[in-house]
């Protein structure tokens, strides 16, 4: 086992909440690595990812692993007619996400802290379910992947979606070389440099360089419920909006 493994292995250990300690520990410094991983395109994707979620006529969404709630307070801005929920089991990350729906002056977000595999919420409650950079760390080696998707699966509505902004694998292999060299020495050393936590910062660089290919990330979304999933690759191929419709 490599070093980058034995380190984000050990933190996805933390506290028996995979991840809940490392995401406590690096909610200043999340966002400026999110801008670096991706040469500043996050945002844009994001939005790409808003407008899908818009063009439902959505009346309730969820930014699931909203973070520092970049994605929930976009929803809430370009929605305003919309009820916008952001859920994260980091009270940290959700501070600075109060934060920011304050200072853009959006009222139609509420922020809630708790665990994705079992979410306060009624069965067919939410129109869409986005998820942005949160969710290959609920499928990536991680035990409760299964209780996360059909979990996700239960509070979206019949013939709802989930809209998932994520790394992805390039499919040419001499991109996916250059990209996995960027990850693994690039990413990994910034990050050593701007935080604290050195295994936070290998794990989202390892994860990344290690996640699932579109089509092994369609099978297993279809084998825990969904329906129709559709990708739409960006980056060459280093990143994928992801969206995934629950059977009506």
């Amino acid at each position: 086992m490599t070093t980058d493994e034995k380190l984000a292995q050990a933190e996805m250990k933390a506290h028996g909440k995979p991840l809940q300690k490392m995401f406590n520990q690096v909610p200043e410094k999340y966002d400026l690595l999110n801008r670096i991983m991706t040469l500043g395109m996050d945002e844009p994707w994001r939005k790409k990812a808003v407008r899908y979620i818009k063009s439902e006529n959505p009346e309730r969404v969820m930014d699931l692993g909203t973070g520092t709630g970049d994605m929930a307070v976009r929803m809430a801005a370009e929605i305003p007619e919309c009820e916008v929920t952001g859920y994260d089991f980091s009270a940290p990350m959700l501070e600075g996400a109060k934060e920011k729906a304050k200072k853009q002056n959006v009222d139609n977000v509420k922020f809630i802290e708790g665990d994705a595999a079992e979410m306060p919420f009624e069965t067919g409650y939410f129109d869409a379910v986005g998820i942005s950079f949160a969710f290959r760390n609920m499928t990536f080696k991680n035990k409760n992947t299964s209780y996360y998707l059909k979990e996700i699966l239960r509070v979206l509505k019949p013939g709802g979606k989930l809209v998932a902004v994520e790394s992805s694998q390039p499919k040419s292999k001499f991109v996916r070389f250059f990209f996995h060299l960027y990850l693994k020495y690039i990413i990994a050393a910034i990050g050593s440099r701007i935080g604290t936590n050195k295994g936070a910062y290998h794990y989202l660089a390892y994860s990344a360089k290690e996640f699932y290919t579109t089509e092994e990330l369609t099978r297993l979304l279809q084998d825990h419920g969904f329906g129709e999933v559709k990708h739409h690759q960006m980056f060459l191929g280093a990143a994928a909006i992801t969206i995934a419709q629950k059977p009506s």
